[in-house]
């Protein structure tokens, strides 16, 4: 697979071919394709989730004299799997992805969760491949760059508690949470939980926990609701 565009877009042309493969080699892959030695990029995303959060904290610790909570808040609204899937979607990840014919059928190509999981693997990919400062490089300019969108959007503001205030506020109701389903093996489940107002469901959000679906699906009835 030529692989050129992105690295143009990502500013850095990798030195380790074989490290650049794996990270598009999603785990429904390996069901189908028995290359020995082949694995799925889930190692990579676990690296490439750190290094984010590290980068991510370093420049909001050096560059807001905020406190802690403000800024564990901003630092999950940046990390968020959605908005890493902003991130995937413009530099075109999902056209290099490997999946099982059963993931492509299913849209898996556009699906967040893998996406954002993607994005991780990549940037574990790039500090194996070139080091911190590249990795660093790559999250300043296409993840830190929205912060400031972020905020003016409301998206650092717990979801939750946001719907909830409003929810009471405007429909005298209480939302509650509801599992809708449970995808992927015990050390990667990707959630489903509804959001619900009474018997009547508002929308759905996703997550790899039922806390982070559940922040995904207050987000998406706060949006749905005009609130």
């Amino acid at each position: 697979m030529d692989y050129s565009p992105l690295e143009k877009k990502i500013r850095l042309k990798f030195k380790d071919r074989d490290l650049l493969e794996n990270l598009f080699v999603h785990r429904s892959y390996l069901n189908e394709c028995r290359t020995p030695g082949l694995e799925s990029n889930e190692r990579l995303e676990f690296l490439g989730d750190a290094v984010l959060e590290l980068v991510v904290t370093e420049y909001l610790y050096k560059n807001y004299p905020n406190d802690e909570g403000e800024l564990t808040n901003w630092r999950s609204a940046l990390v968020k799997g959605a908005n890493l899937a902003k991130v995937a979607k413009a530099i075109e990840l999902g056209q290099y992805l490997q999946l099982s014919r059963g993931e492509e059928k299913s849209g898996g190509r556009s699906k967040d969760y893998i996406l954002a999981n993607t994005v991780e693997a990549l940037i574990g990919a790039m500090y194996l491949d070139a080091g911190y400062e590249a990795a660093s490089t790559f999250i300043n300019d296409f993840i830190l760059v929205s912060l400031e969108e972020i905020l003016k959007a409301g998206e650092h503001i717990d979801a939750k508690s946001r719907l909830q205030e409003v929810a009471q506020d405007k429909k005298e109701v209480t939302p509650h949470y509801q599992v809708e389903s449970e995808e992927g093996p015990d050390h990667d489940k990707v959630f489903t939980m509804g959001v619900y107002f009474g018997e009547q469901k508002i929308t759905t959000g996703e997550g790899s926990s039922k806390q982070k679906a559940e922040q995904d699906a207050a987000r998406a009835a706060l949006q749905k609701m005009g609130w």
